[in-house]
């Protein structure tokens, strides 16, 4: 049989195709918005790709009825949509304006870390196993390589601007396990695309005055891949793929992007890739991987499952 290791247990072949086309699709957005960004604003960016994505997730989940209950929950959708794309997706943007895409994508790796530092200043926090504690000082020792060796001075503002997105992305998930838990994880995306999208109509006229000429050919090819391939076909290929392994297993690709986006930023865009850089990168990947074995004794439902790799979706 040909397969993928995924949790120590060898999964067919469709799953291990769906696992590297996620792993793709989720590597990639950070050598997108590097490209995007150098014509269109970080705001002109993210209005076009939630507004794309949402005209193709949105038909789908409303056909699904994965939308009708969400209503009464108007005002946690609000705020999941802020505090998850919205504000993230835009800082993402700014950063990169200054940061390689690769050390984006590495420094996204620790979402799992402040998800679990948020947990316990909120009280929410399991006790952790010895090698879960490891894991946090890898992570946290990853980040300091990162920032400390290889990210220049005059770059430390646009770091602060990826700190404040991975604790976006790693808050976000707080709001799908509690308040949103148990409805529809495409209902939710969907609509929080939307309401990005809407959101961001007024912010861009206002910022960036009406439409202008459109950009390159590079840029427009790069906002319709991240809409297409990198939210919207990928939320389908994270479904599918939970179809496959299961919940848990399909968590795993969360250790796979990073790889993804420190080659692509060293193929396509000739990102150089340090010492620091690879250093960084198996520790901060490690010691999230080492932070998420802590112990669960239920599997996730779609809703938490989410909640878990929505971070992965730059």
């Amino acid at each position: 049989m040909v397969g993928v290791v995924v949790h120590d247990v060898v999964v067919p072949r469709r799953a291990a195709l769906l696992f590297l086309a996620l792993g793709v699709a989720w590597g990639i957005p950070y050598l997108l918005i590097k490209v995007a960004v150098d014509e269109i604003s970080p705001a002109e960016l993210v209005l076009a790709r939630t507004g794309l994505a949402a005209l193709i997730l949105l038909p789908i989940a409303t056909a699904k009825g994965a939308v009708r209950p969400l209503l009464p929950y108007w005002h946690w959708m609000l705020f999941f949509a802020g505090i998850e794309i919205a504000g993230p997706w835009v800082l993402l943007g700014s950063a990169e304006t200054q940061l390689p895409s690769s050390t984006t994508g590495l420094l996204i790796a620790a979402v799992p870390l402040a998800g679990l530092a948020i947990a316990f200043a909120t009280g929410h926090a399991e006790r952790l196993a010895p090698v879960a504690w490891l894991g946090l000082a890898l992570g946290i020792i990853g980040v300091v390589a990162l920032v400390g060796l290889d990210v220049a001075g005059s770059d430390l503002g646009a770091v602060g601007e990826v700190g404040l997105v991975v604790i976006g992305y790693a808050a976000g998930p707080a709001i799908l396990s509690r308040p949103l838990k148990g409805l529809p994880g495409i209902g939710i995306m969907a609509t929080a695309l939307t309401i990005t999208a809407l959101a961001y109509i007024p912010v861009v006229l206002i910022a960036d005055g009406p439409p202008g000429p459109l950009p390159s050919g590079k840029v427009v090819w790069s906002v319709i891949t991240l809409a297409v391939i990198c939210t919207a076909a990928a939320f389908m290929l994270l479904f599918a793929l939970v179809n496959e392994v299961g919940p848990v297993r399909a968590t795993t690709i969360t250790y796979l992007n990073p790889a993804v986006a420190v080659v692509a930023g060293a193929l396509v865009l000739d990102e150089p890739v340090t010492v620091w850089t690879v250093v960084g990168f198996v520790l901060v990947v490690t010691g999230s991987f080492l932070v998420n074995r802590r112990g669960r004794p239920q599997p996730p439902v779609e809703t938490e499952l989410v909640s878990e790799t929505a971070s992965s979706c730059a």
